[in-house]
């Protein structure tokens, strides 16, 4: 019986897989370049140890990685228009009312041509190394979480030098962009596209950015995004530090909420929350959204507080708000994941296209992982379990605490057929 099941499943794998070719071949003019991705892919999903361009060859029996080098580095296709039908795909997959999440990861190298390569903190390492930096979007949902954007960082190293940024094929129009710009850009990019996405959130080191911050208040999207205990909160009558705001909350301002459940269940924490008052200036009256500081205290470690701002709906409370920001752990376990399952670090390609064609041919492979969890995780929910009361429902009956002395600046795998 359970071969049966085995049997099943796997049939049903390779139907999903198929069905997610059909959906990207257009992007390919040629039959033999649609070929060749798909062969790519598979490779990228099958248990190789390392999944560099000769170890895929030989897995998916090709007599040497010449095909798949030039599918990365010369053939004419449109990376750009599949990562469209990777968002898309994971759009459908995930569901509506998720979270973007906006991080980047490194990736370590030797030498200097690989573009982008240079001496930079990478997260990675948890040091400066030699590495590349991309800068990503994931996008997340209860049913599971998916990478769907990239963008590659440019040192002004590189950017500054047009015959090195030559060599490695870099367009003669891309300028040099700090991370959050390529961020803001992501982000834009995605809520253009129809993602259907009702909040982002971010580390601080995007939080932190009031530009990155405005886009979104723009944009008409939520956020909860961290920033350091340094951050100013500005008012006519003064700024204050957050740090010293959180400090003279009263103890009973704090809650105890799960922002998610993490490896060993639910991730418990004590919140605090405060909303600001409106921008008399800026803000629609009645007003559509609040602004807010907000806190997270570990049980454990009492000392150990993490600060947030936030830009939530009218209707939002303190645990929509800590759920939001106890998402920006999927995005770290879809790099893990990607890395581990996908080879979306393993590459060879050295130039700028084939940096992007790598990254987003792994990103598809990710993204039908995600699929498929996704797939079953919806069909044991059903049979498991009654229809779920919804979840905001009860979220918003904790209480805040306010900070009414503030008034806001106007600035604010299957085998090979052929």
């Amino acid at each position: 019986m359970l071969g049966v099941v085995v049997i099943a499943e796997a049939r049903e794998w390779a139907s999903e897989l198929e069905s997610l070719f059909a959906r990207t071949a257009g992007r390919f003019g040629r039959a033999d370049l649609r070929w060749r991705m798909r062969d790519y892919v598979r490779g990228l999903l099958a248990p190789v140890d390392r999944k560099n361009g000769w170890q895929l060859a030989e897995r998916v029996g090709h007599k040497t990685p010449d095909g798949f080098q030039r599918l990365l580095n010369s053939s004419r296709w449109d990376a750009d228009a599949l990562r469209d039908d990777v968002r898309t795909y994971v759009a459908q997959q995930l569901g509506p009312g998720g979270v973007l999440i906006l991080d980047d990861t490194g990736f370590i190298k030797k030498g200097t041509t690989s573009a982008g390569v240079g001496r930079q903190y990478t997260g990675t390492s948890g040091k400066i190394d030699n590495c590349q930096i991309g800068v990503f979007a994931a996008y997340a949902t209860p049913l599971g979480r998916a990478l769907v954007d990239r963008e590659l960082y440019l040192p002004k190293a590189w950017t500054k030098d047009r015959d090195r940024c030559r060599a490695a094929k870099i367009p003669d129009d891309r300028e040099f962009a700090t991370k959050g710009e390529l961020a803001r850009a992501i982000v834009l990019r995605c809520l253009a596209a129809g993602l259907p996405a009702d909040w982002v959130t971010a580390d601080e080191a995007y939080g932190q950015d009031w530009s990155f911050r405005r886009m979104l208040e723009e944009s008409g999207v939520g956020y909860v995004v961290a920033v350091p205990k340094s951050q100013q909160i500005k008012s006519l009558a003064g700024m204050w530090r957050i740090d010293e705001l959180i400090h003279d909350a009263p103890e009973e301002a704090w809650q105890r909420l799960s922002c998610g459940d993490g490896a060993k269940g639910p991730r418990v924490y004590d919140w605090a929350a405060a909303k600001l008052p409106r921008n008399l200036v800026f803000d629609p009256d009645p007003p559509t959204h609040h602004r807010w500081v907000l806190a997270r205290r570990s049980l454990s470690e009492p000392g150990e507080l993490a600060y947030y701002l936030a830009y939530a709906p009218v209707e939002a409370g303190v645990a929509d708000l800590a759920r939001v920001a106890g998402s920006r752990w999927a995005i770290e376990e879809c790099f893990q994941a990607a890395k581990n399952e996908c080879g979306l670090d393993e590459y060879e390609v050295r130039r700028y296209p084939g940096w992007y064609r790598h990254i987003t041919l792994a990103m598809l492979a990710h993204a039908f992982l995600a699929a498929l969890a996704a797939q079953a995780l919806a069909r044991e929910t059903a049979e498991t379990t009654p229809p779920a009361q919804s979840h905001s429902a009860w979220q918003r009956s904790g209480a805040s605490w306010t900070l009414s002395c503030l008034h806001l600046a106007p600035s604010p795998i299957p085998s090979d057929t052929h």
